[in-house]
């Protein structure tokens, strides 16, 4: 059966990464991208705002404040969602026929959460900085997954060769050891972030998160089944042969609105070697994946010429793991943004997607093409030109 009937059909693609299906009605949408339009929106915030909590120089919520800092700036977040320090818990264990054992099941989770910035000014986003800019942000990233990283790890001899911008103390260090380490970004009011500096999030746990572990364990199971093979690897093989669902690519990352994509806009970079972690990143491939962020932030944004919400995240080896999780471990970062027809209509995952399983109208391989398009200069300079 040709793959182009299924831009007519409804179908289940499966999730390889996850052991998931998800459902596809492109007949419900022909022309995914008419509809209702709004006036392109140009940036209103100031470059520095007093009552901002993550400005240089200016008071946090709980009282600190902040350095004059002139690129990145991390700290631990004033509202964790999980602590340092608290009495260790777990359900203990009775009979094997005992309900409660067997059914309500709870164990205790340590951990630290910081607040990265991604610059002193208020009003930039990743969309409006070029790679060169995005490229200390990534640093920090390394250098902040270094501190926290297991001394037993595979990948701890890499540090002493790290060529960072950052030193050891420049960056959170840990008081106890943890197992990950979840790098994210909610950017936009309808992701949830109520702050709109350039900012991202880094949970580390003392369990390894749902989504990454499901994946790792996918990973670990591709790899024993096809000779050592990656998943990523040959998933990355065989797009860059069919070139239907690649947006940009590099001579190190590609960035491709996956196949199972549930979101309608969602993407995924991918790095073309088998990297394990941002510590496995030579110099050159730390500011190819810059640039790949900003390849992706930017088309966003121009895509329905606004400030394009969106929740990403780095999937990466764990930072306490056995040779073969770190092994299996590849390195990749989704992007899940809302948007569906225009800067206010969003896709929900509501009814059938909770009830069921997820859907989507769009394809991926619309989506791609409409990507594509979307490359060229960040529509609010145009804007800013104009005025």
């Amino acid at each position: 059966m040709p793959e182009k009937i299924l831009d007519d059909i409804s179908h289940r693609r499966y999730n390889p990464l996850t052991d998931s299906w998800l459902l596809v009605s492109p007949h419900r949408t022909k022309r995914p991208w008419q509809g209702q339009q709004e006036a392109a929106v140009a940036n209103t915030l100031p470059e520095y705002d007093p009552k901002c909590y993550l400005c240089p120089g200016n008071p946090r919520a709980a009282g600190d404040t902040n350095p004059q800092y002139e690129k990145t700036f991390a700290f631990v977040n004033d509202y964790s969602a999980v602590k340092e320090q608290q009495p260790d818990y777990e359900s203990q264990g009775k009979a094997d026929d005992d309900l409660e054992s067997t059914l309500l099941r709870a164990t205790g989770v340590k951990g630290v959460c910081y607040v990265l910035t991604f610059s002193p000014t208020h009003c930039l986003t990743l969309a409006d900085m070029s790679g060169k800019d995005i490229l200390p942000v990534v640093e920090h990233w390394t250098r902040i997954y270094a501190n926290h990283l297991s001394a037993s790890s595979p990948l701890a001899e890499l540090i002493p060769k790290l060529n960072l911008s950052l030193g050891h103390d420049d960056a959170p260090v840990p008081k106890d050891q943890y197992r990950y380490m979840q790098i994210f970004e909610n950017k936009g009011a309808a992701m949830g972030c109520s702050n709109p500096h350039p900012h991202c999030q880094v949970w580390t746990t003392s369990t390894m998160p749902e989504e990454p572990g499901k994946e790792l364990a996918q990973m670990t199971k591709y790899r024993a089944e096809h000779d050592g093979r990656h998943l990523l690897a040959d998933y990355v093989k065989l797009e860059l042969a069919k070139e239907e669902r690649i947006v940009w690519q590099n001579d190190a990352f590609v960035v491709i609105c996956p196949w199972w994509a549930i979101w309608p806009f969602e993407v995924i970079i991918i790095a073309k070697r088998h990297i394990r972690s941002l510590l496995d990143f030579t110099d050159a491939e730390r500011l190819q994946f810059a640039d790949a962020i900003q390849e992706v932030t930017r088309r966003y944004d121009n895509l329905f010429e606004c400030n394009f919400p969106y929740s990403s995240g780095i999937h990466q080896a764990p930072l306490k793991g056995t040779q073969e999780e770190i092994d299996n471990s590849y390195f990749h970062m989704h992007f899940y943004p809302p948007l569906l027809r225009s800067a206010s209509v969003k896709k929900f995952l509501v009814g059938y997607e909770l009830m069921a399983e997820p859907q989507r109208d769009i394809t991926p391989e619309q989506a791609t093409l409409r990507l594509r398009n979307c490359a060229g200069e960040l529509y609010r300079n145009k804007l800013s030109e104009k005025s």
